[in-house]
């Protein structure tokens, strides 16, 4: 019984040994199938490859809507948000101290230049007027006998010269005594010394003129303060000094403001501003009412402001009937030279992995690429953008699941800008 259990266990052994070793054998003795194919590890490695290959399932490519856009020339503008502000706005005040002795004007009234806005009491600034000019006159005629004095003195200065000649010669020939010669020489200097004073006098007299000139142009200019007028034509944006309250220097008579032509005040950002000219035509909407004025610009900044790194600009628009009031908030565009522009989808912007704003793009072999743009405008129908070919297919739906590089498989779409 021992060696039939050992001779079955050897016959067991050869049976399997033979299903493992000699399989393909047995499966072509048998007529199966699987004869025909060798193993793996009998084959070349090319073929291996091949094998795999063949039996590997196609490819699935990604399909993606694409849009051909055209470049278009578009008009360029810069926008901005900004406010009116009045041309002109002054405090006008008072440059003496007196009584107001007007009524008052109500704020909102109409002013013309040189109107009287408020007149104070004039007290003795007349009586002080007067007697400048009676000073005045009275130097102006000390100036004839003055110089009727100068004319007096340099007389007398002649004739002493010539009695000083006189008897130098006399004394030269012995005709004359020394004594006689001391005293023409002191005469000529007493009358020298003479014309000096004239002189003086004269001076101080044309001196008295200029200063009572002086003091009759105080008085007349104190004079002329009484009366406190509108520097130009405007607005009153408060009332004036109310009757019978004192003014002193520098105290507030009424403030005026001028709205015709009125200015749209804007700051136009670094990157915009050398698109920005002098002159440039510009339009704006009023956020209040929507109403659309046009006018030109008339200033831009040559400073950046510090701290928000933009340039004041300003553009005047005629305001007639002054409905524009300071203050309002506008939407302000202001017209640039015009770009080439593409308009697409704003859903066809996506960002590389750079973190760069752009578009992707299918070429003749359906191959992805990935173009920056600018972004131009931005519109109800889309958004215009710039940096692209003239003629560009866009991926419009599906550029998120794809990179540059990746073969897709794009699906037409056709839109006519």
């Amino acid at each position: 019984m021992r060696i039939f259990s050992i001779l079955a266990a050897i016959a067991l052994t050869v049976i399997l040994a033979m299903s493992i070793l000699a399989r393909p054998q047995l499966s072509a003795f048998f007529g199966s199938s699987e004869a025909a194919i060798p193993p793996a590890d009998a084959l070349p490695a090319s073929e291996t490859a091949q094998t795999a290959d063949a039996d590997a399932p196609p490819r699935k490519l990604v399909k993606v809507m694409v849009r051909k856009v055209q470049g278009q020339q578009v008009d360029s503008a810069v926008i901005l948000r900004g406010e009116t502000e009045a041309a002109r706005q002054v405090d006008v005040r008072s440059e003496t101290s007196a009584i107001v002795t007007s009524e008052p004007l109500r704020k909102g009234t109409q002013v013309a230049a040189g109107d009287a806005m408020c007149v104070l009491d004039a007290g003795t600034r007349g009586a002080a007027l007067d007697e400048a000019r009676a000073r005045l006159s009275e130097a102006q005629s000390r100036v004839p006998e003055a110089e009727a004095r100068v004319e007096e003195a340099r007389a007398r200065l002649q004739e002493a010269e010539i009695n000083q000649n006189a008897a130098a010669r006399l004394g030269e020939g012995g005709f004359a005594s020394q004594t006689r010669v001391a005293g023409a020489d002191a005469a000529t200097a007493a009358a020298k010394a003479g014309v000096s004073s004239a002189t003086s006098g004269l001076s101080a007299a044309r001196s008295g003129i200029e200063a009572a000139t002086a003091e009759v142009a105080k008085a007349e200019k104190e004079i002329d303060r009484l009366v406190i007028s509108a520097p130009f034509s405007g607005l009153l944006e408060s009332d004036t000094a109310e009757l019978g309250s004192l003014l002193q220097p520098g105290a507030l008579c009424a403030t005026i403001i001028q709205l015709d032509p009125i200015k749209l005040v804007g700051f136009v950002p670094e990157t915009e501003v050398n698109h920005v000219t002098l002159g440039a035509q510009a339009a704006a909407r009023l956020a209040a009412g929507g109403r659309e004025v046009v006018g030109k610009v008339t200033f831009l900044s040559r400073s950046a402001d510090p701290q928000t790194r933009t340039f004041r600009t300003e553009i005047d628009v005629p305001n007639a009937d002054q409905s524009i009031r300071d203050g309002q908030t506008v939407e302000i565009t202001i017209a640039a030279e015009g770009v080439k522009a593409h308009l697409i989808p704003q859903s066809a912007l996506t960002l590389n992995d750079e973190g760069n704003l752009g578009v992707r793009l299918v070429d003749g072999d359906a191959v992805v690429a990935f173009a920056p743009v600018g972004i131009m405008r931005d519109t109800s129908k889309g958004v215009w953008v710039t940096g692209l070919p003239d003629t560009a297919d866009v991926i419009v739906l599906g550029q998120e699941y794809v990179t540059a590089g990746v073969t897709v498989a794009p699906t037409w779409e056709e839109v006519s800008q």
